[in-house]
């Protein structure tokens, strides 16, 4: 089994996310399991200067930052075909994602690729019989309230891939009682079967 781990804090040591994730993956990973990681801190281009809707231009009109957009793009999105199971760690930054979840989210949507639209016009995810986990720390936002936009957002892009069975796995409301929210985010991988 293939297990593909995105971290997306902006910070390194001391990351309460990638700790959990670490964790999680810890916890699910066997012995002949391959792990494919990606730290979004590390490398990551945002979509721009495109010409038409979508991830489009001719590959003759590509400067030098189009190159290195899609040479991402295409990694990305082969990270994801590859994966069984996905463990995505996110901090909620202003009540929303990381820039760089964004910008990947941006950069594995792709037409063919991970989604198609069907011939009635609706979409239809390409990465069915995928599993995925979020580990969703927060300092002052309680997960799913009227303030958390990452994680419906988080899910409805791996729906929109066609990973319908998305579990989540949150630390939420740290600055209020750390602990607490350890050993609650501890408590949920500890239940996680596969």
């Amino acid at each position: 089994m293939k297990i593909y781990q995105i971290d997306s804090s902006a910070r390194k040591d001391g990351s309460t996310s990638r700790a959990l994730a670490k964790k999680l993956l810890d916890k699910i990973k066997k012995p002949e399991d391959e792990v494919i990681y990606r730290d979004l801190d590390d490398e990551m281009v945002f979509v721009s200067g495109l010409t038409e809707s979508g991830m489009k231009i001719e590959e003759k009109d590509r400067n030098e930052h189009h190159k290195k957009m899609f040479e991402l793009s295409d990694k990305l999105v082969s990270e994801l075909k590859e994966s069984d199971i996905i463990i995505i760690s996110a901090p909620i930054y202003n009540y929303g994602p990381p820039a760089t979840l964004k910008a990947w989210a941006d950069l594995a949507a792709r037409v063919g690729e991970t989604f198609r639209f069907k011939p009635d016009g609706r979409r239809e995810g390409l990465l069915s019989n995928k599993r995925a986990f979020l580990v969703i720390t927060s300092g002052g936002t309680k997960l799913n309230s009227n303030e958390d936009f990452l994680t419906p957002w988080l899910k409805f892009i791996l729906n929109f891939f066609g990973i319908e069975k998305v579990d989540v796995v949150s630390a939420d409301q740290m600055a209020l009682d750390y602990e607490k929210s350890i050993k609650d985010a501890e408590m949920q991988i500890e239940k996680i079967n596969l």
